[in-house]
């Protein structure tokens, strides 16, 4: 098992049922993990505000949290709005967010954000590792 898988069966544990996902190159083991870990569905969106926006109306038509899998930070700000209107709702959605190697950070890679202080701005507890 590895780190992706991992997660995988956290949210699974967590009563989470569907994850709805704009991912990129730097989440595909996570993709994959998706595919593997029964009880998890992956809903594949053509953009992260669809995404997020799916996340919110599953949450209170199901009353239960949705998953949310976008690329890099500014995935995460592609899907700010819709991501608002949850926090605003009450609606319970866990985002995951993909980032860069460490070892690209240092050179201002082309989708370098601060993810943890765009993901604050609409959510209540944020986890950044």
């Amino acid at each position: 098992m590895n780190g992706a898988e991992a997660l995988a069966r956290t949210l699974v544990a967590a009563q989470i049922e569907v994850c709805f996902a704009n991912p990129g190159t730097s989440e595909m083991h996570f993709v994959s993990a998706l595919d593997r870990v029964p009880g998890l569905r992956c809903v594949l969106g053509l953009a992260e505000t669809v995404v997020a926006g799916c996340a919110d109306g599953y949450g209170r038509m199901a009353g239960q949290p949705a998953a949310t899998l976008l690329h890099c930070g500014p995935g995460l700000a592609n899907g700010l709005a819709n991501f608002h209107n949850a926090r605003r709702a009450f609606t319970p959605i866990v985002s995951i967010v993909g980032d860069h190697a460490t070892y690209h950070r240092p050179h201002d890679a082309p989708l370098t954000a601060d993810t943890e202080g765009l993901a604050r701005t609409v959510s209540h507890p944020v986890r950044y590792r």
